[in-house]
């Protein structure tokens, strides 16, 4: 009975030892999770700063949320966290089932403390300053279910230990400088996996095969969703011939063989005959111009001195019609240039429809006069009267057919132009709303209209999705002229860029105070735009969009300041407190989280160095992230 009583006090004294080594030496309790908090205050400061520390319970502070006596999630996104995680803070919350530290300024790695943090579920960490390889310490981590570390600066290969997460669902390692080739995963609950814009390298496994190609963009990755490796062929289909009782292939028979052959030459006989039509088709077109040189009158377009309708951007006087399209431009006689429609626009009207239609101005910008014609058909277009434009016709046709073959349901579709000794004339689709420029701002007739927090989200993924396939296009395709005047929204407020390309047609004056708040800061000549130049003046739509003031906005009678220094000032002193639109903050409190990481896209966008800012392709892929996590919060 000794023997037994000393054994089990034996046993009793090695649990002790063995939890005073491997236990942690601070309790498992809210003083301890509250201790933790504090010392990562300390070390990284930003809004945790915020944090009282003269409160015994830390479940009250910005960003903390508790549960039976413990600290279970950490918010803290864009909360201008700097620093290094430091060991011996995070790690201790041992309760912690959701960490979110996106969008801040952490660089080094994660802790390896954060091996004890066995009930993390979800881990956020993207849009920081990470570095080094991926932290080995998050396969430790097995009940992960999210895991976030995209646009960081982590580096080496992708571990096979993923493998070991198997409860995983969405896997998100974009926008690092990842290499090498990628593992075989194997997570059969894997429904979100993106590694795109990396260094990665060879052939998608076979596990990986079935997600889109836009988790794979940005490698130098074949297979699966890009397309076959060189070298690879796609399997091959099952055979179509049955096969008889032994295994052997069966002929075809003489009747099978006759069928085909008639069939081919069926095949064969109608392409003829539509090449026949084809060619008729071609040939009336051809014809239709010619008799229509014959029946239009003196057509060649010259301006009208002191005819324009005689305010821009009120509009025509409501107390009197809309004066005739023909007030645009004069007209001598002799026969002349004709309306060309270009990329898939089929002809729906001509130059005397132009100019019998009823017209208003819309606007006036550095690339000319817009005007909105009414014709008589019903149709309603917008005509751009353009300004100085120096291109030879034949060169001018060109880039106009260019510009209409960019068809892209973010983009105003061109339709046709018109090239003349004096004139110039663009037509555009009419997109019904108005500019986001007039919906933010407001105008002398409809005053400011309000845009909830999912419109203004809706609107800037449009926007950018319609710069992105603009920039598609090539290294040297750009913009030239993104402004809020140049985002029109339609009736169900999708955004649509027009006046893609106009600014490289001639000699074009700088712009205005207004236009000149977009520009970024290494233009000089408003012809030569690069695609980063683009970046940086969606950056500043963006400000615009989301604090509701125009750039270059006077503050006071003798001091303005450009948009982005007034945000990035705001920013230093009291992050978002007064950098939003009184609208957004008085009504969309819930989304304070997203409005920050957009927010932080458009301070990322609008960089004084080009090579800081990131492609637009990027820029979209963020909007994505920020608006599928709105959509996930508010379904």
């Amino acid at each position: 009975m000794a023997f037994g009583h000393r054994t089990m006090t034996s046993q009793l004294f090695l649990l002790f030892v063995f939890f005073s080594f491997f236990g942690g030496g601070a309790p498992d309790d809210l003083a301890s999770d509250r201790t933790a908090l504090l010392a990562f205050r300390a070390a990284v400061a930003g809004v945790a700063r915020r944090w009282n520390a003269s409160n015994p319970s830390p479940c009250s502070w910005s960003g903390v949320t508790c549960a039976t006596g413990r600290v279970t999630k950490l918010h803290l996104p864009g909360s201008c966290l700097v620093g290094r995680i430091p060991p011996g803070t995070l790690g201790n919350l041992t309760a912690l089932r959701a960490l979110s530290l996106r969008y801040n300024l952490l660089y080094g790695t994660v802790p390896r403390d954060f091996a004890a943090l066995t009930s993390l579920r979800h881990l956020y960490l993207q849009h920081n300053r990470l570095s080094g390889e991926i932290p080995t310490v998050v396969f430790a981590l097995r009940q992960l279910v999210h895991l976030n570390l995209a646009n960081n600066s982590l580096s080496g290969a992708i571990p096979p230990a993923f493998n070991h997460l198997t409860g995983i669902s969405m896997l998100l390692l974009e926008g690092n400088r990842l290499s090498g080739a990628l593992p075989d995963l194997r997570l059969p609950g894997l429904r979100y996996f993106n590694v795109s814009f990396n260094q990665l390298n060879g052939s998608i496994p076979a596990g990986l095969r079935s997600l889109p190609a836009s988790s794979f963009i940005g490698n130098t990755l074949c297979g699966g969703p890009l397309g076959a490796c060189p070298g690879e062929f796609p399997p091959a289909p099952s055979p179509l011939s049955p096969t008889g009782a032994g295994g052997g292939s069966k002929k075809l028979s003489a009747g099978a063989i006759a069928g085909i052959a008639i069939g081919s030459a069926a095949g064969l006989l109608v392409l003829l005959l539509l090449l026949v039509l084809c060619c008729r088709k071609k040939e009336r077109g051809e014809a239709e111009p010619k008799a229509a040189r014959k029946m239009e009158p003196e057509s060649e377009m010259a301006l009208r001195s002191n005819r324009e309708v005689a305010d821009g951007a009120s509009g025509p006087s409501p107390t009197r019609p809309p004066p005739p399209a023909s007030a645009m431009v004069g007209r001598s006689s002799g026969s002349g240039p004709k309306l060309v429609f270009v990329g898939k626009v089929q002809r729906m009207y001509d130059l005397e429809d132009l100019l019998r239609s009823s017209a208003e101005v819309l606007g006036r910008g550095t690339t000319g006069t817009t005007y909105k014609a009414m014709l008589e058909m019903g149709v309603v277009v917008v005509v751009k009267r353009l300004r100085d434009v120096n291109l030879p016709e034949k060169e001018f046709r060109e880039r106009m057919e260019a510009i209409g073959a960019t068809d892209h349901p973010n983009l105003v579709v061109l339709q046709a132009c018109y090239y003349s000794k004096d004139e110039k004339l663009l037509v555009y689709e009419f997109v019904p709303n108005g500019s986001l420029s007039s919906v933010l701002h407001g105008n002398k007739q409809t005053g400011r209209t309000l845009l909830d927090w999912e419109t203004r989200l809706e609107i800037a993924l449009g926007a950018a999705q319609g710069i992105e396939y603009i920039h598609s296009k090539g290294a040297d395709v750009s913009h030239g002229n993104i402004k809020s005047s140049n985002v029109i929204l339609s009736r169900s407020n999708k955004a649509c860029v027009t006046d893609f390309g106009l600014s490289s047609l001639g000699s074009i004056p700088m712009p205005n105070q207004h236009a000149a708040g977009y520009r970024a800061p290494e233009v000089t000549d408003v012809r030569k735009v690069s695609q980063k130049a683009d970046v940086y003046s969606f950056g500043v739509l963006l400000m615009e969009l989301l604090t509701g003031k125009s750039p270059a906005q006077t503050l006071n009678d003798e001091d303005s300041i450009n948009l982005p220094r007034w945000v990035q000032s705001v920013v230093r002193e009291a992050w978002n407190s007064e950098v939003f639109d009184l609208e957004l903050s008085r009504h969309h409190q819930n989304v304070e989280e997203e409005m920050v990481q957009l927010l932080q896209l458009a301070i990322d966008c609008a960089v004084q160095y080009p090579a800081n800012r990131p492609t637009m392709p990027k820029v979209v892929a963020q909007i994505e992230e920020i608006h599928s996590s709105f959509s996930m919060r508010h379904p």
